[in-house]
């Protein structure tokens, strides 16, 4: 067996079997070893991530199934390998059925088996690792192109993503949510069934014009056809159901018009209704608090803990005046904050308020200015404002 890179983490309540381990891989494997399962959930937290975890099956405490339940939560992508002196079928039929483990060897296991196992495991894990490298560079690149295409197509929507993301990602991490790149797709794609809809419609809900019932039906619908449009892309199933949720509201009314309610709408669409709808309250530029407290009288709209957890943000920094300055378009540059929105001379807003500026953003502005005009001078937040 050829040296590998991959480190393998091997638990057993014998030290001597672990010593063992260690004098005759350690010289082809990146060899860890523990002693017992809570020692090997400690090693696992502290020094991990490993490509496999071999585990006896006879544990004080703990025994093999229960642990390897325990790796796969905390580490997923790691390959699971149980070892037994016991040939309980239904020891092994139970850590199967869980998929708790790669491979369920018994001992004593023949070096060769042995060998070829942990070979094995170490292949698997570089399948999975390269699957999910693959998978996330794919992502990536269809959500940048997508942003990008929102970005030209519904500047105003865009600018509004790019505040959303960040307080989902904000209450997100307070939640300790786990897969977060699901909750900043979900929201990254959430308004992508604008795309659908005619701009006259979204042009006079931006300027606040009464709709028809035709055009309120039409808007309601962007988050089934957000949902129709990312649903069929491998891999995206959870985060299209995300995103047919993402305006539910915890007391079952809302988008869409089910019986679903309360902890049944997937937790990141919760977050994204509350981010969303503190986000359309800050552009007004209103002050943390102030919107937090206009949301707490919204009664079932909000699920409880997501709210709470708003919150908790709203209160970790005192309020500070809000500094500004006016500035013309040719002036504008990457880094700077809006404190108002940038509007045309029509009425549409192209960005709104609080965006933060990029430079694609500025170069696709300045190739809008070519046709066009703003309203100016535009305000900016000064650094060190709220």
């Amino acid at each position: 067996m050829s040296a590998m890179e991959e480190r393998i983490l091997f638990v057993d309540d014998d030290p001597n079997i672990l010593e063992t381990y260690q004098r005759k891989l350690g010289r082809v494997l990146r060899v860890f070893t523990a002693q017992g399962p809570h020692v090997g959930l400690r090693t696992l937290q502290e020094k991990g991530p490993f490509a496999v975890v071999v585990s006896d099956m006879k544990m004080p405490l703990m025994n093999g199934i229960e642990f390897l339940k325990k790796v796969k939560e905390i580490s997923p992508n790691t390959v699971r390998i149980m070892l037994t002196g016991n040939a309980d079928i239904n020891d092994a039929m139970e850590a199967v059925n869980e998929g708790a483990i790669f491979r369920f060897l018994l001992k004593p296991c023949p070096s060769e088996i042995f060998a070829k196992s942990l070979i094995a495991a170490i292949e698997q894990y570089r399948l999975v690792v390269a699957e999910r490298e693959l998978l996330e560079g794919t992502l990536t690149g269809m959500v940048a192109m997508l942003t990008e295409i929102l970005s030209w197509t519904r500047p105003e929507i865009f600018g509004l993503v790019m505040n959303l993301r960040g307080f989902a990602r904000s209450i997100a991490s307070r939640m300790n949510v786990e897969n977060l790149w699901e909750l900043e797709l979900a929201a990254t794609l959430c308004p992508i069934g604008y795309l659908a809809l005619p701009h006259e419609i979204v042009h006079k809900k931006e300027r606040g014009e009464p709709l028809t019932e035709e055009e309120t039906r039409s808007l309601e619908s962007v988050p089934s056809i957000g949902h129709d449009l990312i649903v069929n892309i491998p891999r995206m199933e959870r985060v299209a159901k995300v995103v047919l949720y993402h305006d539910k509201r915890y007391d079952e009314s809302g988008y869409p018009p089910d019986n679903v309610a309360g902890e049944a709408i997937p937790l990141n669409s919760r977050i994204l209704k509350v981010a969303l709808d503190y986000t359309r309250l800050r552009e007004s530029g209103r002050p943390r608090f102030e919107c937090v407290q206009e949301m707490k009288q919204r009664t079932g709209w909000y699920d409880p803990a997501v709210l709470e957890a708003l919150g908790a943000g709203s209160a970790e920094a005192p309020r500070r005046e809000v500094r500004v300055a006016q500035v013309y378009a040719c002036d504008l540059k990457p880094g700077m904050t809006l404190a108002d929105p940038i509007v045309t001379d029509s009425g549409l807003k192209l960005m709104s308020a609080g965006t933060v500026l990029t430079e694609p953003m500025l170069v696709r502005f300045r190739k809008y200015l070519e046709t066009n005009r703003v309203k100016e001078p535009i305000v900016i937040r000064l650094p060190d404002s709220e």
